[in-house]
């Protein structure tokens, strides 16, 4: 599978944003750098990378449908943890409701949301979109 992760421009977030409420997805993407994940000139998916510091939130993570099952969700996941290093992120933190074992077969581990970082655990991410009841990985990049 010969796939290409390149930043979101202006044109791709309406299409970001349509993915993401059709996958059940937060749209408040304030301070998450984008990434769209192309196929043979196609859109196939995104994810991004809310940095604070030395930690980051991967966020954003879908995949259209017509392309789920195709290994997608995970060479997006591994191309982020690469970027996310290349940036110096030491610690690579999420929140899910549905994809806690797709995440673990990433190399991302179940914590307690207590075990976050201040910076992380004052975002949005954690004060205000995900629900308590998400569950809280962790991955060094």
């Amino acid at each position: 599978m010969d796939m290409e992760l390149v930043a979101a421009d202006d044109a791709d977030r309406p299409w970001i944003a349509s993915l993401l409420e059709e996958s059940g997805l937060p749209t408040d993407l304030d301070g998450t750098e984008l990434y769209t994940a192309h196929t043979d000139g196609e859109r196939v998916g995104c994810g991004g990378l809310e940095a604070h510091g030395s930690d980051a939130l991967l966020r954003s993570l879908a995949v259209d449908p017509v392309f789920q099952g195709e290994g997608y969700g995970r060479d997006i996941t591994e191309r982020l943890c690469s970027i996310a290093a290349e940036c110096g992120v030491e610690r690579l933190y999420l929140l899910t409701t549905t994809a806690a074992d797709f995440f673990e077969k990433q190399g991302f581990e179940r914590i307690e949301r207590n075990r976050i970082s201040e910076p992380i655990a004052e975002t949005e991410q954690f004060t205000t979109l995900c629900p308590e009841s998400a569950t809280c990985m962790r991955r060094e990049p």
